[in-house]
């Protein structure tokens, strides 16, 4: 009984990386590759909000620290946003980042003059850099 409950507590050590990292790092890989564009939605919706979640993680973890179920609730959020059956990531993204980056673009119209795309302006943007 010591043997596999030491193994049961300490599962979430394998478990959080894998739903976290290995999993969407191999199907973000498997997305480059096929032809649909779909999954790559998918994939990048998720890495977008991960990072979100990496960043606000780091300057929370002050407070997060007196919280125990902090982590196994970040797994769980993640299995949902990871897990094809759910594609919480996209559903994440379609409700809440593409509407702000809406609102934002209507609000700050890129400046470039008339006709220009964010897209456009981007790319004047990294020609000057360059």
């Amino acid at each position: 009984m010591g043997k596999s409950w030491a193994l049961i507590s300490h599962l979430h050590t394998v478990a959080g990386p894998s739903i976290t990292l290995l999993y969407p790092l191999y199907a973000s890989v498997c997305a480059m590759e096929s032809p649909s564009k779909v999954d790559d939605e998918q994939w990048l919706s998720y890495w977008i909000i991960y990072s979100f979640i990496t960043l606000l993680e780091m300057l929370a973890e002050p407070v997060l620290y007196w919280i125990p179920v902090w982590y196994p609730v970040k797994v769980l959020f993640v299995a949902w946003l990871v897990l094809p059956q759910f594609k919480g990531a996209s559903f994440i993204y379609e409700k809440l980042v593409r509407d702000q980056l809406r609102r934002y673009r209507a609000r700050y119209p890129a400046k470039g003059g008339a006709g220009m795309t964010a897209v456009d302006d981007h790319k004047v943007h990294i020609a000057k850099a360059s």
